[in-house]
């Protein structure tokens, strides 16, 4: 497990280790699901920690928020070189399943519509358009896992996962509206719970041997088709209360507001499909627990909480 100090990674070696299996945590930042201190980047300790080891996940990486804190160079050496190492290296050790954790902001520009264009439906087959160095690098990373297991036969499984994160948005934008109230109307469209997140990673992980190499998105279940792709960047607060008539009852009480447009939304049915994941957290169950006064997150959502953004690359 890389980035064992991470939101993901944390939380994945908590599950795995209450299901009795023997972890190494690996991370530049020591932590309690740490076992090892130390990069990706550097392919001596990698090869030591991957001594007998069956699987991999590997969520280590520097984040978009790093971007202000992070020159290119070290996304690069963080995001793509360390990426390699260990890819390679696990193919040497000879492991049965290789999970990479990237992320949708790979899709970057591809996410935007045309102006007067409907919503953008983003499945595995929309092209990503990587917006900053953060993207860059994980496409490319995804691209190195390809390769490596093409040239190596290692069985990889890609997970370009939505945003999970309990911090407050980077986006000035959503500034005006309520922290909870963001979160909320993203599991619409482009939001997962970390639970969820976790799940779908223990399945990739179990199913990496039979799938070979695949990419899937990991992103609570949407409850628009298609078909209101349009209406969504015209009228979003329209569309949400046609299919759950009893939310704007609850968002007065809470004094929410439904954000007047959405454009993109996040297709998650190939993952459910081959992976056989089956995401918990989606709008409908959020809104009921909210209506319950109940807190909308998960338990190993609130286990894990927040943690900011190290101040040096993790590895």
């Amino acid at each position: 497990m890389t980035g064992s100090a991470g939101h993901l990674g944390e939380a994945l070696v908590t599950v795995l280790a209450a299901r009795g299996h023997d972890v190494v945590g690996l991370d530049v930042v020591d932590s309690a699901a740490t076992t090892v201190v130390g990069s990706v980047t550097d392919r001596a300790v990698v090869r030591a920690c991957l001594a007998g080891v069956d699987g991999v996940l590997h969520t280590a990486t520097l984040h978009k928020p790093h971007i202000v804190s992070h020159d290119r160079s070290s996304f690069v050496d963080t995001n793509i070189a360390g990426t390699l190492v260990l890819a390679e290296e696990a193919a040497t050790a000879g492991v049965r399943a290789f999970v990479f954790t990237s992320t949708t902001s790979t899709f970057g520009r591809a996410l935007a519509p045309a102006p007067g264009a409907p919503a953008v439906w983003i499945t595995e087959y929309v092209v990503p358009l990587p917006r900053n160095v953060y993207g860059v690098t994980k496409t490319a990373a995804e691209d190195l896992c390809e390769l490596v297991h093409r040239d190596r036969q290692l069985p990889v499984i890609v997970l370009r996962v939505a945003r999970f994160f309990p911090e407050s948005d980077d986006d000035d934008e959503r500034l005006a509206y309520p922290d909870l109230n963001v979160k909320v109307n993203e599991f619409l469209y482009r939001r997962v719970d970390i639970e969820d997140a976790v799940t779908a990673h223990l399945l990739a992980l179990d199913r990496a041997p039979s799938i070979g190499f695949g990419r899937y998105i990991v992103s609570a279940t949407t409850p628009f088709v298609p078909a209101d792709a349009g209406a969504l960047v015209e009228d979003a607060p329209g569309v949400v209360r046609r299919l759950f008539p009893d939310q704007e009852a609850e968002y007065r009480r809470r004094v929410w507001t439904m954000f007047p447009a959405i454009d993109r939304v996040y297709d998650n049915a190939r993952a459910r499909t081959e992976l056989g994941w089956a995401p918990r957290y989606d709008f409908r169950y959020v809104l009921d627990r909210l209506k319950a006064d109940e807190d909308p997150g998960s338990d190993l959502a609130r286990a894990v909480g927040s943690k900011g953004y190290h101040a040096r690359s993790r590895g």
